[in-house]
């Protein structure tokens, strides 16, 4: 890269990418600290009861035991359910470990073993005896149907469904071409290759020093803070690598809890990892049904759109997602209803899982509109263009950018669609039965408050931090691209600091939210220090940027330039010298811009694939997959594509292979491992192309960027399922669609 040129909008590689390969890069459960002691949870066998008596005599009988705590001598804590709260909860009572003699849910953890290892710790663990009183339990959601109710709106971000627009039960009845139909998914759980972990460590005063897997060190901070009753001061959380999370690090896990109350109360250091089947004990994607009614006339023109969906939730949280929302959104029509209700079970309340309700509400849609189209006989491209939507019909608003057209224009034509047979198993190859599917996607563009604080040194050296989070999106990278853009320094003179609870606020990273939020506090905090530097240049002597004004100049290479005459400058060391100053330092909070509330602001995506099912077997294989995105200004497009790739795997995961069963007699999820939990290997992933379709958006954010997590996966499952039915003419309306639902 050369001096002048911008490092935004460049393939740049992660800057983490070498202490990733190397190891040198730490997680949560690597960092070692003299006297560690490992703790082991122990979870209820049942989904729902008492715990009548617990043995631990055997445990704490062997060597090298400390303690196993249970609910008979957990530490007295805070009582309220506020100080339990995070800044991802649903409304209700959060769950609190240990707090009682209650079972709310099969897996529940019962008691923690403390042991000078890992091994012991486990043993002791398997000698625990429990006796429960058992009662009924429900965690079939087909069976609390119709027990659902309206949720409350209590969890930021949460949109009800909109009022009724005309009547579209009226409109469906008279409508010449009707779809009405239920759509169902099952449970997912995020599975992420890093386990939930927390490494404690007591400080001689009483402080903690916390390494936690989390989207939010903040988040973590707050919650440890309240719970025990500890200033934020001395509650120090650190994460500065996560392995994945996809949204099971939003909120704090309770190997956290566990990990703070044993380290507190043995005043020894403490690790507390979960197994991979205790991976299975905490939030995870609900189960829906749903039911989605279209109405057209003849030639496609949408008349009436219903869509109603069932999610469930805990006994103790109404856990709530945007799920029936989306059709207001994408397509034009004048009468449409929606109903978005909750059933309680006796499980864990769900959890914010990689494009939370969008990938669920816009299955059941996008595989209705396929339905429409054979059904009227119209291309299901042409369906969608007919009906395309210029604003918000939910809110009424314009969108502050939509290239949904240029999308589905782009990745049609690379796609061949034009060459599509439109008769169900029109298409083979041998004893293939070759078919062609499409959806669309969306997701919403949303940007919250972060602070960002950047130390710019006498050497062009340039430090940037925000408590974010890396997840494996490539936070890192990017965020090191916009500062070393904003003041015109190089890449490697660029170090972004994340993962401390200590750095300036941010919010939890998820949503696709964070180059829009914390890169426009980055972006901000450079530009302050570019009018320090700005001031001090104009009076370096014989300055050429003397009679300039800010808008007049240009910073890159390392450098602040005229930009009629780039040869004319001063240089970021000469500025400095002239202020008199070893370092610059600001710090700044950027908020959205109150004009983004006139506006709706959405990603778009058009997902193209092709499936080849073995006619005598039922086999199913994606072979080819096109995605065109609108996501406003791509920051770094190896990046970015990552991304999208991930989501278009996980999609074909969702489509083909991903539900975790529940044994409804025992209330508990049964293949709770990666042998039996089936998701996309190697051998599944083929033919994957990624389309970045040009957007300009000054309204989104200052960067005019919208993330790229999680419209990637958002209609791929609808894609896919899409192109089964024209492979085989068969309809399979509830996910995954697997070879028995076929044959």
């Amino acid at each position: 890269m050369t001096a002048s040129s911008t490092p935004l909008g460049q393939p740049v590689s992660r800057v983490d990418g070498r202490a990733k390969v190397t190891g040198e890069a730490k997680y949560a459960a690597e960092f070692h600290v003299p006297g560690l002691t490992y703790g082991q949870v122990v979870s209820s066998t049942i989904a729902r009861g008492r715990i009548q008596k617990i043995d631990a005599s055997e445990a704490l009988g062997l060597p090298g035991v400390l303690q196993v705590f249970t609910h008979e001598n957990r530490p007295r804590l805070a009582w309220f359910d506020r100080s339990y709260r995070d800044d991802d909860a649903p409304s209700g009572s959060p769950f609190r470990p240990l707090a009682d003699d209650k079972i709310l849910y099969s897996g529940q953890p019962v008691a923690l073993v403390v042991a000078e290892t890992l091994e012991l710790a486990r043993h002791a663990a398997s000698l625990i005896r429990i006796e429960y009183d058992v009662r009924e339990h429900e965690t079939d959601l087909h069976a609390r149907r119709s027990k659902a109710y309206a949720p409350s709106q209590g969890k930021d971000g949460f949109e009800p469904p909109p009022k009724p627009r005309g009547h579209a039960d009226k409109a469906l009845s008279k409508a010449a071409v009707q779809i009405d139909a239920e759509y169902a998914s099952p449970v997912e759980h995020h599975n992420p290759m890093e386990m939930h972990a927390s490494t404690v460590i007591y400080e001689d005063d009483g402080s903690l020093t916390i390494y936690d897997k989390t989207q939010g060190v903040q988040n973590s901070q707050k919650y440890v803070s309240n719970v025990f009753n500890l200033p934020k001061e001395q509650v120090h959380v650190l994460s500065p690598f996560v392995g994945g999370a996809f949204g099971s690090g939003l909120r704090p896990q309770y190997q956290l809890f566990m990990a703070v109350m044993a380290a507190r109360e043995l005043k020894r250091p403490v690790r507390v990892v979960l197994t991979r089947q205790q991976m299975f004990t905490f939030g995870h994607r609900p189960a829906t049904l749903q039911r989605v009614a279209l109405g057209a006339s003849a030639d496609g023109t949408l008349e009436a759109i219903i869509h109603e969906a069932v999610g469930e939730t805990s006994r103790f949280e109404d856990y709530i997602e945007v799920v029936v929302n989306w059709a207001g959104m994408l397509y034009r029509c004048d009468n449409f209803r929606f109903d978005y209700k909750v059933a309680q079970l006796d499980c864990y309340t769900p959890l914010d899982m990689r494009a939370p309700g969008a990938v669920l509400g816009v299955y059941a849609l996008e595989c209705a509109m396929d339905e429409l189209a054979h059904k009227a006989g119209v291309d299901p491209l042409a369906l969608r263009l007919k009906n395309y939507s210029e604003r918000d019909q939910n809110k009424d608003k314009p969108y502050s950018s939509k290239e949904l057209r240029a999308c589905y224009e782009q990745g049609a034509e690379r796609f061949g669609w034009a060459r599509r047979s439109p008769a169900p198993r029109s298409m083979r190859e041998g004893k293939q039965l070759v078919g062609w599917g499409m959806a669309t996607g969306i997701w919403d563009a949303m940007q919250q408050p972060s602070s960002a604080r950047a130390v710019l040194s006498i050497d062009g050296k340039l430090t940037v931090s925000s408590a974010t989070a890396d997840i494996g999106t490539g936070t890192y990278t990017v965020m090191t691209q916009i500062a070393a853009e904003t003041l015109g320094v190089r890449v490697q003179d660029v170090t972004f600091k994340l993962g401390d609870s200590s750095l300036p606020m941010a919010p939890i990273e998820g949503g696709s939210w964070t180059v829009s939020s914390v890169g426009s506090a980055v972006k901000r905090a450079c530009e302050k220090v570019r009018e320090q530097l700005f001031k001090f240049a104009r009076k370096v002597e014989g300055s050429p940027l003397a009679k300039a004004r800010l808008e007049d100049v240009t910073f890159s290479g390392g450098a602040l330039r005229l930009t009629a005459e780039p040869d004319k400058a001063v240089t970021i060391t000469q500025a400095m010298r002239q202020g008199d100053v070893l370092s610059l330092e600001e710090e700044v909070l950027a908020t959205p811009d109150p004009q983004q509330l006139q506006y709706t602001r959405c990603t778009h995506s058009a997902v193209f694939a092709e499936v080849k099912v073995d006619e005598d077997f039922g086999t199913v294989r994606v072979t080819r997959v096109v995605s065109a995105i609108a996501g406003g200004r791509i920051l770094n497009p190896k990046t970015a594509r990552s991304q999208i790739l991930g989501g278009i795997v996980w999609g074909i995961g969702m489509a083909l292979q991903e539900e975790t069963a529940i044994d409804q007699t025992l209330g508990r999820f049964m293949n709770h491992n990666l042998a039996e939990y089936h998701v996309p290997v190697n051998a599944d992933v083929q033919g994957i192309e990624v389309l970045f379709v040009d957007e300009e958006d000054a309204i989104v954010n200052a960067l005019g960027a919208k993330g790229m997590g999680e419209i990637g996966i958002v209609g791929v499952a609808a894609a896919i399922a899409n192109a089964v039915f024209h492979a085989t003419g068969k309809r399979v309306r509830s996910l995954p669609i697997t070879l028995d639902k076929l044959l």
